[in-house]
């Protein structure tokens, strides 16, 4: 399955690495930006995320996560920052003898920031 909307609203995103271009290794070995069918360049941003406890709950363990977002962020998302993802998703992937899972956003926003809806 692939693109399964994702609800992450009971859980605190902590920006651990900055939103940078998202970038791979060609055939020969040159570094090249990620982009989508449309030509649309991709980002990455890794989150800490942690379930909110409810009063008198242990919340456990976090985990980092590597989200690729599908549109620039923009300015003003730092390293300590909280965040929550718009749209976010995640597919199952499989190759080489690995698997994991992959995480998408179409963006974020500040945790309290309200989005716009497009006109």
């Amino acid at each position: 399955m692939r693109n399964i909307p994702v609800n992450l609203q009971g859980h605190k995103l902590m920006i651990t690495e900055a939103p940078t271009l998202k970038m791979f290794e060609n055939d020969r070995g040159v570094s090249e930006v990620v982009t989508d069918r449309q030509g649309v360049q991709q980002f990455v941003v890794s989150l800490f995320a942690k379930r909110k406890a409810q009063p008198g709950e242990f919340a456990g363990k976090g985990e980092e996560i590597k989200v690729t977002l599908t549109a620039d962020p923009g300015e003003g998302f730092e390293e300590g920052a909280y965040v929550e993802l718009i749209d976010a998703t995640v597919s199952y992937w499989e190759r080489n003898g690995r698997s994991g899972l992959s995480f998408r956003a179409h963006g974020m926003t500040p945790v309290g920031a309200q989005v716009s809806a497009a006109a």
